[in-house]
């Protein structure tokens, strides 16, 4: 135990420590009230938008675009983040509008989905639906590494129309899409363009690596944050999260998480609150130092006892008896994918989940060697 405590120490003073980049929240529109609570339960209000006729002469673009969006829009639900604050002068506790955002329901009972930056600095949470009626919210559950939240909302089943689920599996660039959201505050507007790219990129709030960002040039503005991208047929293909702009507005380049990847964590969340971290129990050595030692793969800081990788033989770094950190296994491959950094390496045991198995080729100065091993839950997130 102590020459491992003492492991650590030369490595954290030797080596240092990894920090990561935050993602702002949202900034918007700032609404005047309180949440009330909604009138006439059970009553559904349309928008009157859907009871207008089309014009003579649209196109059939345009009648497909009018109509996901009038159908969509029922869906799509506006987030203000409150902040609580005590006036000093009757120290009665206030509700302080700090930011918006947007969402979608996701199901009857109440679950709204949206990015977690919008919740991230709230103390409490309104959502208003398409029929304008006021809700107190909670968290249910939130992925901070992939940018997603799950609120709940105690609305009337019949108040509640859940978005249409497609998937992210064989999207093609130049297919069209569609942005619903809330921009600056705006309700309930409408943006078209196509995806742009595929298997884009990007930071989380908590500086985690997100993958197979779908890239959009559908406008998405402050407020359009956690609001949906649909396909032509009015299907949930991703849930918009930021935009790649100096100026802080849309300059052509948006960014939606895939709802693959939504629609696997949500379940989750709802369920117990937040995700299972698949791992192995290890703690590595900050990649950014490997590289500067010129050593292949991601290096082994410590192994926990009793572990699943200290029952398959792994070794972590170890002091020589002039105390001086010598590396143990590196590893190199995960079921024969080359890994380079951590956030390979999360990338391929969230692929194969807690309960899994992976094959790992391990290095180290005698060689290389195939081990196999289960993985766990090691956190939470």
């Amino acid at each position: 135990m102590r020459a491992r405590s003492l492991v650590l120490v030369a490595i954290v003073f030797g080596l240092g420590v990894f920090a990561g980049r935050a993602v702002p929240a949202d900034r918007g529109r700032t609404p005047g009230t309180d949440v009330p609570a909604a009138s006439a339960p059970g009553m559904v209000l349309v928008p009157s938008a859907t009871l207008t006729p089309l014009p003579e002469g649209i196109s059939t673009d345009e009648k497909r675009d009018v109509e996901v969006f009038r159908r969509a829009r029922a869906s799509v639900v506006f987030i203000t983040s409150l902040a609580l604050r005590r006036s000093p002068l009757s120290f009665d506790v206030q509700q302080i509008p700090q930011g918006t955002g947007s969402g979608f329901v996701w199901d009857e009972d109440g679950h709204i989905v949206t990015n977690f930056h919008v919740t991230q600095q709230a103390q409490a949470l309104s959502v208003t639906l398409a029929d304008q009626s006021e809700w107190e919210a909670r968290i249910a559950g939130a992925a901070p590494d992939k940018d997603v939240a799950v609120l709940r909302v105690k609305a009337p089943r019949a108040r509640l129309v859940p978005l249409v689920r497609g998937t992210s599996q064989g999207l093609l660039v130049g297919q069209r899409v569609l942005a619903v959201g809330n921009p600056f505050g705006l309700d309930h507007s409408l943006t078209v363009g196509v995806v742009s790219a595929l298997g884009r990129e990007l930071r989380s709030p908590n500086g985690r690596r997100i993958r197979d960002v779908i890239q959009t040039d559908a406008a998405i503005n402050p407020g359009n944050s956690g609001g949906p991208l649909l396909d032509s047929s009015g299907r949930l293909i991703g849930v918009n999260t930021a935009i790649y702009s100096p100026s802080g507005a849309f300059a052509g380049v948006g960014f939606a998480v895939p709802v693959d990847t939504v629609a696997r964590l949500v379940p989750q969340l709802i369920a117990k609150g937040r995700i299972a971290t698949a791992g192995i129990g290890v703690t590595l050595i900050p990649q950014r130092y490997n590289a500067q030692l010129g050593i292949e793969g991601i290096a082994i800081a410590e192994v926990i006892p009793d572990g699943p990788a200290a029952r398959a033989g792994l070794q972590g770094a170890q002091l020589t008896r002039g105390r001086r950190p010598v590396l143990g296994d590196r590893i190199v491959l995960v079921d024969g994918k080359a890994v380079k950094d951590e956030d390979d390496l999360r990338d391929a045991f969230e692929a194969a989940g807690v309960g899994g198995t992976v094959t790992l080729t391990v290095a180290n100065d005698r060689g290389r060697r195939e081990v196999r091993v289960s993985l766990v839950a090691i956190d939470a997130q």
